[in-house]
């Protein structure tokens, strides 16, 4: 097993940690622990990828779990958040539902010999939604403002991600076969 996937089964790994530290009071510094874990869980996402693309170690292993690892980090987060009072659960609905929605489309887009690369807008998105996670679990009252705007701009560029993903693929749901 390649370094890559090392990284994105350990991100895997850490995700229960992260969970129990969030929402369980077992030490006076749970938040700042469990954020930690979930920067240190967000940088081997960066990590594992550059890595694997830099140095020719990109497998199918990888290409399956990697963005699995992502989804549950990410889900996780915002799901602990929601049971913690510090982010709408119809956010964290909206965001989930798309990530499902597009997992679909390149389910059905790999059926069809398609391969859907991660565009710009995704990168974005991702990169708003863990500064918004990070904010809400250090729940800085002098950041409360700063936390929300993010909080819209994350939910903002989750959707504009998924209509540019549906509308630059949407040949992958035409129906080809009479």
């Amino acid at each position: 097993m390649n370094l890559p996937n090392k990284l994105t089964i350990f991100r895997v790994i850490l995700i229960p940690f992260f969970v129990v530290l969030l929402l369980f009071d077992i030490t006076a510094y749970d938040k700042w622990i469990a954020l930690a874990i979930f920067i240190i869980a967000s940088l081997t996402d960066f990590l594992d990828g550059y890595i694997a693309r830099k140095y020719n170690l990109v497998t199918n292993f990888g290409k399956f779990m990697d963005p699995l690892a992502d989804k549950l980090l990410v889900c996780s987060a915002m799901i602990c958040l929601v049971e913690l009072a510090r982010i709408p659960a119809w956010v964290v609905i909206v965001i989930i539902a798309r990530e499902f929605i597009i997992s679909g489309f390149r389910l059905v887009a790999s059926d069809n010999g398609v391969v859907i690369a991660a565009s710009y807008w995704g990168k974005f998105k991702t990169t708003f939604q863990i500064l918004m996670i990070c904010l809400m679990i250090a729940d800085l009252p002098p950041l409360a403002l700063v936390t929300q705007i993010v909080m819209w701009v994350a939910l903002a560029l989750t959707v504009i991600s998924l209509v540019d993903y549906l509308v630059k693929n949407k040949s992958v749901m035409q129906d080809n076969k009479k």
